[in-house]
């Protein structure tokens, strides 16, 4: 099923699925999907309602360096052990349509599509064969990043966090296979990156292990699994388009 939070013309904020036999018909629920809120006799059109980010989480741990070839395409650097986590904050995520934010104190502003996990519930020291339990489902993410900055700091912080640097949406699913879903990235309509989830070198399951047992997740946080390589710049304009096999298309505008 694909789950998403909408906002009527009237300004109200509801949870909702796509109905399986006509995704252009939100079945309306009877409240966030991540407490098992159930179907109601209510629906709406999708093109009458604005799409939101789907969870609004306490945090986001996003993964870098986890695909070989996005490791290559950066020089020659070494392959990480674990899994490298790097923090983007809850200021930064915007939905599905949002515009992504110019700085005129960056001069390079890149797209990174990726897989990301949606926490369903309070996680602290799971296993990575239990992790599957604490796993809502799947939404696309644009890991946005202000590689100059990112550069010219030496760590990551204020490179990935800048306003409206985590597009995240249009829906979470749920039932798919984590570890072989096609992830696309398109700029302008141009395929930019064209990879699997198979490539990554840590799964999802290992990636809830890993990071639970250094500090608690929560129900609505997000893991962000990390980006294929073909990352490239965006300028003013553009429209990006980070599409994940049985979720969807996020697309967003540069302004």
């Amino acid at each position: 099923m694909r789950y998403l939070r909408f906002c009527t013309k009237q300004g109200n904020v509801f949870f909702g699925r796509l109905d399986e036999e006509n995704p252009k018909k939100i079945i309306v629920l009877s409240g966030d999907f991540l407490d098992g809120a159930e179907d109601t006799d209510m629906t709406v059109s999708l093109a009458d309602v604005r799409v939101l980010a789907p969870v609004s989480p306490s945090k986001i741990i996003a993964v870098g360096l986890n695909y070989y070839d996005h490791i290559k395409e950066f020089g020659d650097r070494p392959v990480p052990e674990n899994p490298t986590l790097f923090n983007k904050m809850p200021h930064t995520v915007i939905g599905h349509c949002d515009a992504i934010i110019s700085h005129p104190f960056s001069s390079r502003i890149d797209f990174e599509g990726e897989m990301a996990l949606v926490i369903s519930k309070h996680c602290k020291d799971v296993k990575a064969e239990d992790a599957g339990g604490y796993i809502f489902g799947v939404t696309c993410l644009n890991d946005v990043t202000a590689r100059d900055l990112q550069r010219a700091d030496g760590q990551w912080t204020r490179g990935k966090n800048l306003e409206t640097f985590c597009p995240i949406g249009p829906y979470v699913a749920t039932g798919l296979d984590m570890g072989n879903l096609h992830i696309q990235s398109r700029l302008n309509g141009r395929i930019m990156q064209d990879s699997s989830t198979s490539l990554m070198m840590h799964g999802a399951e290992k990636l809830v292990e890993f990071i639970s047992q250094s500090f608690p997740l929560e129900k609505g946080d997000i893991i962000s699994t990390g980006t294929p390589k073909g990352v490239g710049p965006m300028v003013r304009g553009d429209i990006v388009e980070i599409e994940l096999e049985g979720v969807g298309t996020l697309a967003n505008i540069m302004k």
